[in-house]
């Protein structure tokens, strides 16, 4: 029995579950978004259902750490026996099988995410940025490269500029959800960068800083973060329309979430978002980078 696409019906419906998944829990992963080309959709849904179930297996709040470990091994297991073209029953992993597969994807980067997810079960905080943006290379960072996979874009240029970018986004969240994270016993600003301020990671866990102290630790956060994202942009050039309205579209709401979190005036205590009126004001310029986008400076 086939299904109207063409594939087997069992596959389709593997596909449909990973759709569903994508529609009902889409955060920051471009699963449903609209400028995605039809025919790449399907995809990245069963990307984005893998990376979301280990994450929710990750975060499982009434789980022991060991337990969410044994969880997230499991979930490893299945990954191999799709590397290895063995026949899963799992809709998740035969709609991925058939997405590495078919796009030639590289499974060294779905291996990536885990390790990520395995990071935040036992890893609470960073001494440097280094080991913060190695928590990166492997949280965020495939995300990108997965994307661009999937429009067979390899270049070593283009590859990079994904990392700066995706890496950008993810200090973004972590500097944005400062609100959330410390009641939840996180710090993600590095030890180092809280230490030139006599601070101490533990300190701000304990709500014992107050946001003056905090200052010259954010704006250096700020500062990097931003230098990361601008340095991301030459990537615009090098990509398909539909796709660098998307980059482009992130890119722009990454630069207003720093300046939004840049003007909290207790960083610790709330949490910026962007509404529709702000979305709207980056219309234009979204569509102008689109249109005309910005090149390497050599």
């Amino acid at each position: 029995m086939q299904a109207s696409t063409g594939q087997p019906m069992e596959l389709a419906q593997a596909y449909q579950h990973c759709l569903d998944i994508a529609r009902n829990h889409y955060e920051n992963f471009p699963t449903a978004s609209k400028l995605l080309r039809a025919d790449l959709r399907p995809a990245v849904a069963a990307i984005y259902a893998f990376a979301r179930h280990a994450d929710d297996l990750a975060d499982e709040d009434d789980a022991t750490p060991e337990t969410r470990i044994k969880q997230l091994d499991a979930w490893e297991t299945l990954l191999e026996r799709c590397e290895n073209n063995v026949s899963i029953d799992q809709p998740i992993f035969m709609a991925l099988a058939d997405t590495i597969q078919k796009h030639a994807l590289d499974i060294e980067e779905l291996n990536n995410l885990l390790i990520a997810f395995r990071m935040d079960v036992t890893i609470h905080g960073y001494a440097t940025l280094d080991e913060l943006l190695f928590y990166c290379k492997h949280s965020a960072n495939p995300v990108g490269r997965l994307m661009l996979m999937l429009h067979r874009i390899n270049t070593a240029e283009a590859l990079y500029c994904s990392d700066k970018i995706c890496s950008a986004l993810q200090l973004i969240n972590f500097w944005q959800d400062l609100s959330v994270d410390l009641p939840r016993g996180r710090c993600y600003l590095p030890e180092a960068w809280l230490q030139e301020a006599d601070l101490t990671a533990q300190q701000l866990l304990d709500g014992d800083v107050d946001n003056q102290l905090l200052r010259p630790v954010l704006d250096k956060a700020i500062a990097e973060t931003r230098s990361m994202l601008e340095e991301g942009l030459p990537l615009l050039a090098m990509i398909p329309f539909r796709l660098r309205l998307q980059i482009a579209a992130t890119i722009h709401a990454g630069r207003r979430m720093l300046d939004k979190i840049d003007n909290l005036e207790s960083p610790m205590l709330e949490r910026s978002t962007l509404n529709k009126k702000e979305w709207k004001k980056m219309l234009l310029p979204v569509l102008k980078d689109s249109l005309f986008p910005p090149k390497a400076k050599h």
